[in-house]
């Protein structure tokens, strides 16, 4: 495989910030060749296609997903879909190989699931540090292990599991057949499609195809570990690491959390609560470095949160929480009454329910050519082309077909036009995507009979946090029917004024949503929502929310979510959108501060779909803090607990929807807080730091002339490479990393030029800054910082709004005044809170 010697984009950010000079991918450039590529399977010897690859029926997990009744049950398909969730990867061992390279070697899952003693991380303490699932059964490793060429990596304990011979059935080659590959197969076994257990739940083990003898010979894995100039672009590694949608996805079970989450049984394990432990800065940058900038915007993702957009960059840190799977039946039929979208273009190439269940309920959700009913997957709600279309989206997500997807922008870092990836080109020219196609069935079909609650009367220990006090949870239902019901529960009065039928969409989309929410401030609808709330059976098949887009003003939440703009037409995602989404009109302005004056502005949200979030499930509501769509309402993540018992999920729970339900309560920013109304945290850099590129990523003779450079660039390099800085501590993390170097959108002339100049002055100013940094002190870097780049570092902002734990003020004093609502009072707060508690 052909290696660059370094990203596009990030030549544009150095050249742009650090030297004052126009790079003309700044403008945009070609998504890269015309001509068709095949992934790895289609071009492998021979050729593989989607019926060589054997659907595996192994009930492996049985143990998992255990409800209040027990084992849960599954069919043969369903089983499948399970398996498929699970320790499918799709290929996608490909990009990640080709991610760390990319980021300079700061991204390497070889690492991650490595137990190397010179590591802050093994097996031990994996789950406090890193947030990722030990796999049962397996041990850390002590040493190098000679049969994967040295490298520390946990194996199986013989007679743990005597199921299956002892062994993890999808590893079988024999039943499982890997794909040959260039050189797969000649210095180890090609080995099985599905790879080998890593010892971490969700990461696949495969031979690198890249691996030949020469690579063998170069080899070193003490090297490897412990010598960074070893490690450089040109370096081939023994093994891939893929990653299946459970590494995300698998967490604790409520109802049976383990004793040591360092030693979990498949039965203390769930499918689909999400990873709500998971350190991504940790696991994404190895070396945890604070003096890094890569670290520093990793770092803004608190637990259990992660970018979706960070590969397929759109200029915005956009951390959002991996939600649970819950009640996925419920929120079809949710779908089906609020959630017509019309097709268009590449979308009516997505795959629907109906080709794989032609009769039956699962058939009602497509009407031909391009009417579907679908929940809204993503928190911009722009997943909206069906089901199917939403899974087999996630797969190229995490590298699927990455051949062809990371030709359609510059991973990581930007500076190239994102276009969009074509379904129909996957189809013609990936196996891995023709086989994913064909099998997403199976997994919806495993979460529509595996999303049941994790209620909190069912977990050990979980009777003594709930109310007695009849009276209280009365009034805690009535509240809930008239201030929180309108946006979180799929049970609503019908027809439901302005959404009935089929619910909002297009050009008019905030008309329809403003007919809603005035009819839900009624006392006609308070007193059908309080009825149908009383009812016993209030909480049976209630997904806790609507799904409707609701605009980013009403909320008043950080405002890069609902800026996203991976799905608008032209982009990466447009398959994945539909028509309605990218008809969505503006949502007018939104108000944003200066992250050092405090100073109030106004920022224009763009139409086309941005600018709306859909309201979260609150399903298992206790399990799930901390909360708002990035997990910044809460315990904050310097204090955050590991521990996935009842009690320290009580004690999150408890912290968070009090600072929630109190938004005075919320941290606020020490630089501009006081300056602020309400909540005001901001995320910045916790040190100085630098952008950092060991020699061993730069183009040779770029490395080459940084060794001897003593005069042109003494502010830009050290003895490890290329080392541009210092940012200063204090900076707000948003400034860089929401910079968009390119003008946006079919770009005017204007546009470009506009855009050109704005970086030609901040790349002067940079320069400047950068020259006379040596021997000033952190104040006055800070200042220099302040004074001389904020201002245009905003101006070429994609996201301008930096506070991160504002919003959602429902039922609070805090709530805009000509939304007519006052604040709820402590006692009706507390009811409140009884009656979450039983979700």
């Amino acid at each position: 495989m052909e290696r660059p010697t370094a990203t596009r984009s990030f030549t544009v950010f150095c050249v742009a910030l650090c030297f004052g000079i126009l790079s003309g991918c700044t403008n945009g450039g070609a998504p890269g060749p015309v001509e068709k590529i095949k992934d790895e399977a289609l071009s492998a010897t021979p050729p593989r296609t989607a019926d060589s690859f054997a659907f595996a029926d192994e009930d492996f997990f049985q143990d998992m997903d255990q409800t209040k009744d027990g084992r849960l049950r599954l069919t043969p398909n369903q089983v499948k879909g399970r398996n498929m969730w699970l320790v499918w990867t799709g290929g996608d061992d490909r990009l990640w190989d080709v991610l760390n390279w990319k980021s300079f070697g700061i991204f390497d899952l070889l690492k991650t699931i490595s137990s190397h003693k010179g590591l802050k991380f093994n097996r031990r303490n994996r789950w406090e540090y890193l947030g990722v699932i030990n796999e049962p059964c397996f041990e850390e490793a002590k040493e190098g292990d000679p049969d994967r060429f040295g490298l520390w990596l946990d194996k199986r304990i013989p007679g743990c599991d005597p199921r299956f011979g002892g062994k993890d059935p999808f590893a079988d080659e024999t039943k499982y057949p890997g794909v040959k590959y260039l050189h797969r197969g000649e210095q180890m076994p090609v080995g099985s499609f599905y790879g080998y257990p890593t010892g971490v739940v969700g990461l696949r083990l495969f031979p690198n195809p890249d691996f030949d003898s020469k690579a063998k010979a170069k080899w070193d894995a003490e090297k490897y570990y412990n010598d960074p100039s070893y490690v450089t672009k040109d370096l081939v590694r023994p093994y891939r690491v893929g990653m299946a949608c459970a590494f995300c996805h698998v967490g604790p079970n409520p109802l049976k959390p383990p004793a040591d989450p360092n030693s979990p049984k498949w039965e203390n394990l769930s499918s689909n609560v999400g990873a709500q432990y998971f350190w991504f800065n940790r696991i994404f940058a190895w070396q945890a470095d604070e003096g890094s900038l890569i670290f520093q915007v990793l770092s803004t993702y608190r637990p259990g949160a992660l970018d979706t957009s960070l590969v397929s960059t759109d200029y915005i840190d956009n951390p959002r929480t991996m939600n649970a799977v819950y009640y996925l039946g419920p929120r079809l039929g949710l779908g089906q009454r609020w959630g017509h979208e019309t097709l268009a273009g590449g979308g009516l190439n997505n795959k629907q329910l109906n080709d794989f269940f032609p009769s039956g309920p699962l058939s009602l959700f497509y009407e031909p050519p391009a009417n579907v009913w679908t929940p809204r997957v993503l928190k911009d709600g722009a997943d909206s082309v069906g089901v199917m279309g939403a899974l087999n989206r996630v797969y190229l997500n995490i590298g699927l077909y990455s051949e062809e997807w990371l030709r359609h922008f510059n991973a990581l870092f930007g500076g190239q036009k994102t276009t969009p990836i074509e379904i129909s080109e996957a189809r013609e020219n990936s196996t891995y995507w023709n086989v994913t196609e064909k099998w997403t069935q199976a997994m919806a079909d495993f979460f529509l009979h595996s999303t049941e609650p994790h209620r909190l009367a069912d977990a050990p220990g979980g009777q003594t946090h709930l109310s007695t006090d009849e009276t209280q949870l009365t009034r805690g239902k009535e509240v809930f029917a008239e201030r929180c019901a309108r946006c979180h529960s799929s049970k609503a009065p019908a027809p439901a004024d302005g959404v009935d039928p089929g619910g909002c969409s297009g050009p008019d989309y905030l008309k329809c949503w403003n007919k809603y929410w005035d009819w839900t401030k009624t006392a006609g609808y308070k007193q059908q929502m309080r009825e149908i709330v009383m009812k016993p059976d209030f909480l049976d098949q209630n997904y806790l929310s609507t799904e409707l887009r609701v605009p980013v003003t009403l909320m008043q939440t950080n405002a890069c979510s609902p800026l996203a703009s991976n799905a608008i037409g032209g982009s990466i995602w447009d398959n994945f959108s539909s028509q309605t989404y990218k008809d969505l009109p503006s949502v007018g302005e939104i108000t944003y501060y200066h992250p050092v004056t405090g100073e109030a502005r106004q920022f224009k949200m763009p139409a086309g779909g941005r600018g709306y979030t859909r309201p979260a499930s609150l399903v298992s509501l206790w399990s799930t803090a901390p909360f708002l769509l990035n997990n910044s309402v809460g315990v904050p993540k310097e204090k955050f607990d590991p521990n996935p018992s009842v009690e320290a999920r009580m004690k999150s729970f408890d912290v968070a929807i009090r600072q929630m339900l109190w938004p005075e309560t919320r941290e606020q920013d020490p630089i501009v807080g006081s300056k602020i109304p309400g909540p005001s945290k901001i995320d910045r850099t916790t040190s100085k730091s630098y952008v950092k590129i060991p020699s061993g990523f730069l183009p040779g003779v770029l490395a080459d002339f940084l060794k001897f450079d003593k005069v042109f660039l003494p502010w830009a390099t050290d003895n490890e490479g290329l080392k541009i800085g210092p940012i200063p501590e204090g900076v707000a993390v948003g400034l860089l990393s929401n910079l968009g170097f390119d003008p946006g959108a079919e770009p005017t002339l204007g546009d470009r030029l506009k855009r050109d100049l704005q970086i030609l002055e901040l790349g002067k100013r940079a320069k400047s800054d950068l020259k006379k940094a040596k021997g000033l002190s952190d104040d006055q870097l800070k200042k220099n910082f302040d004074d001389d780049l904020t201002g245009p570092l905003l101006e070429l902002s994609r996201c301008p709004d930096f506070i991160v734990n504002r919003g959602h003020y429902f039922g609070t004093g805090m709530l805009d005044p000509k939304e007519g609502e006052p604040g709820l009072s402590d006692p009706d707060k507390e009811a409140l809170i009884a009656f979450l508690k039983t979700f």
